[in-house]
């Protein structure tokens, strides 16, 4: 148990090694950004002003806020409802349209990319927010797996009697399978909230005014401005960074008690 407890920590202490660097090298005047060591000497704390000061990133801050719940809220509600519908009903050919909903999986973004952009172009939806989430609405594949090994883990019995109630099918989701299967949603939402926090591609695409950024495409401003190709003041870029995670760290936290709940059920679901 000694040597198990100690490998975990040396692999924690390797894990936060790049995020303990961040944090140092951001509280560091510009000079001893990359200095050696781990220790803030000496300590810089106006580089976080300066970062706040190189762009709107309050404004960043709450699309990336906004994007990311409609993204989350979008692909975990449509991807319970298929998922729901394979878990439930059985039809012929259900197994083999299944696995057609997983190999999509198998396409890489670059694929989709511009035939996705030609449609919201058509939409006239470019330079708006609203590609950056509504493609949600169709679900993805991960969530459906997920939530359907979820789903096909309840008993059966608790539907058929909730039916012989007289329960209609969107009242056996709404209030059934929906509750049951909170930690599971939990696991989905947080996943995609991540993703989408973090996602800087499609705001690059589809995103011209600066007003609609999301955070990593402000961020992509500063490290333009201040960074390869800018003033070289890269404690201003790595300030940004830090601020840029602290939200999914307060997110991590609030939910790691269902989220690990979820994780952990799943593998022994699944």
């Amino acid at each position: 148990r000694v040597l198990f407890v100690a490998a975990l920590v040396g692999a924690a202490v390797i894990f936060m090694l790049p995020f303990v660097w961040l944090i140092s090298a951001s509280l560091r005047p510009r000079e001893y950004v990359f200095a050696p060591g781990f220790l803030p000497v000496p300590f810089a704390p106006e580089n976080y002003a300066e970062a706040w000061r190189a762009g709107p990133l309050v404004t960043w801050l709450l699309n990336s806020l906004v994007v990311g719940v409609a993204a989350a809220a979008a692909v975990t509600l449509s991807s319970a409802w298929v998922a729901f519908g394979f878990a439930y009903f059985r039809f012929p050919g259900r197994n083999l349209l299944f696995g057609l909903v997983l190999a999509t999986m198998m396409l890489p973004f670059a694929v989709t990319m511009i035939p996705t952009y030609l449609i919201w172009s058509e939409l006239r939806l470019t330079d708006t927010q609203v590609p950056l989430w509504a493609g949600n609405l169709f679900g993805s594949a991960f969530y459906i797996f997920l939530l359907r090994q979820f789903l096909l883990s309840l008993p059966r019995e608790y539907f058929e009697a909730a039916r012989m109630d007289g329960a209609s099918y969107p009242q056996l989701f709404w209030k059934l399978a929906f509750p049951l299967i909170r930690p599971a949603l939990l696991v989905a939402f947080v996943f995609e909230f991540k993703a989408s926090w973090t996602d800087l591609l499609k705001p690059l695409i589809y995103l011209r005014d600066e007003h609609l950024y999301t955070l990593p495409r402000g961020l992509k401003v500063v490290l333009d401005r201040f960074g390869y190709g800018g003033e070289q003041q890269w404690e201003v870029v790595l300030a940004g960074s830090v601020i840029s995670t602290v939200p999914m760290i307060i997110l991590f936290f609030l939910a790691q008690r269902h989220f690990i709940e979820g994780i952990a059920t799943g593998g022994r679901k699944g």
